[in-house]
């Protein structure tokens, strides 16, 4: 089973930097797919363990720096960029810009600089405006792509696969996310969770329910049946549920 994990990808020539942003990254709920001192080193990598956001120091030794590796990673895959910086000078943060990465992290960095670039990142990633740096902010967070869901669960980021997902439940101003094997609870209301989900696979089945067309065992006059749990089905709503699943 794949992790639910953001998967982050370092690439820094410092060791005891890139051991320090491991320790971090692994403290707030993220999972490490490597830690690598050269980009031609990333390029291979990449290939086989595609993560979702890398982390580049911009002055790496070698062949290419991470300006360079950013622009080749762009050119084989739109992947996340998060630079590393330290004393960049104009000329090459112009130049870094080039490479339209998501965030800066200016070096020495604390923890919680590690933990609101990467929020940003899922949040640009999701095409939702760029949130403020506010503490509150935060740990409302959502953010919709069109495969999954990044959600605060704890205190760091996960992602759900959207297909995963089998109904989600309101909870006053709050709403649940129920897949086969956990339960997110998210604040944030079930009717702006309905606006943010592709109506293409989902569907509201009841003021307080709703499901993924896909993952329906079983539908009646008074509810549909998911994973063994009975939903309420309303009557306004059955006629448009069972199109939908025509169409499936």
């Amino acid at each position: 089973m794949e992790s639910n994990k953001v998967k982050i990808l370092i690439v820094e020539d410092e060791m005891l930097i890139a051991a320090k942003i491991s320790t971090l990254l692994t403290e707030l709920g993220y999972e490490v797919t490597g830690i690598l001192p050269r980009a031609e080193d990333a390029l291979v990598q990449v290939e086989d363990n595609v993560p979702d956001i890398a982390l580049l120091d911009i002055h790496l030794k070698g062949k290419m720096d991470g300006v360079e590796l950013a622009l080749a990673l762009n050119k084989e895959r739109e992947l996340p960029i998060i630079f590393l910086t330290a004393n960049t000078d104009d000329a090459t943060f112009n130049r870094a810009k080039t490479s339209k990465p998501y965030a800066f992290i200016s070096k020495p960095f604390k923890k919680l600089d590690l933990q609101r670039a990467i929020e940003l990142t899922l949040s640009r990633m999701a095409d939702n405006p760029t949130p403020e740096p506010d503490a509150g902010q935060f740990e409302e967070a959502s953010f919709i792509l069109s495969d999954r869901i990044f959600v605060r669960h704890k205190d760091s980021m996960v992602k759900i696969f959207l297909e995963d997902i089998l109904y989600i439940e309101a909870e006053s101003n709050y709403c649940r996310i129920f897949t086969k094997n956990k339960e997110y609870l998210l604040a944030i209301t079930l009717k702006i969770m309905e606006a943010k989900l592709p109506t293409k696979h989902f569907i509201r089945a009841h003021r307080s329910y709703i499901v993924n067309l896909a993952q329906i065992d079983e539908v009646s006059e008074s509810h549909v049946i998911i994973a063994r749990k009975a939903i309420p089905l309303s009557k306004v709503l059955r006629e448009e549920l069972l199109k939908r699943i025509q169409t499936i």
